[in-house]
């Protein structure tokens, strides 16, 4: 069983394209990606271990951002947002988006509520777009 950290679509197109759809629609919803961690160089360069292909996509709103940063400075530890996208066995791929609300929940802090809020919604947006 897999646990659910976040939304998850599955998607009928190559691993390439599927990082480009899911970079224009985070875009859109006013994310830009930070960082990207290639997870499979990544591990066969330090392990010398094969695995599927992967990529963790930091997405950062900025004005999320400040507002977060603002209300809390130590919310910095649970930015950005991560975004992964792999390669499944029969040649689909996989975007998952974390939950803000999950992912803040360790938080007590009623001013984020309305930011977490915001960044969810703006983030299932991004899983719709993917679906159309």
């Amino acid at each position: 069983m897999t646990q659910e950290y976040g939304f998850r679509i599955t998607l009928d197109v190559p691993y390439e394209t599927a990082i480009e759809k899911a970079t224009d629609a985070l875009q859109a919803e006013g994310f830009g990606v930070l960082t990207e961690i290639d997870v499979k160089a990544t591990l066969k360069k330090k392990l010398d271990a094969d695995f599927r292909r992967y990529i963790i996509l930091g997405a950062c709103n900025p004005n999320l951002a400040q507002q977060a940063l603002q209300s809390e400075l130590e919310i910095g530890l649970l930015l950005p947002c991560n975004v992964i996208v792999y390669e499944t066995d029969d040649g689909q791929s996989i975007v998952s988006i974390v939950d803000p609300l999950s992912m803040l929940g360790v938080v007590e802090s009623e001013a984020l509520d309305p930011i977490a809020k915001e960044a969810r919604t703006r983030l299932q947006r991004v899983i719709t777009a993917l679906n159309d």
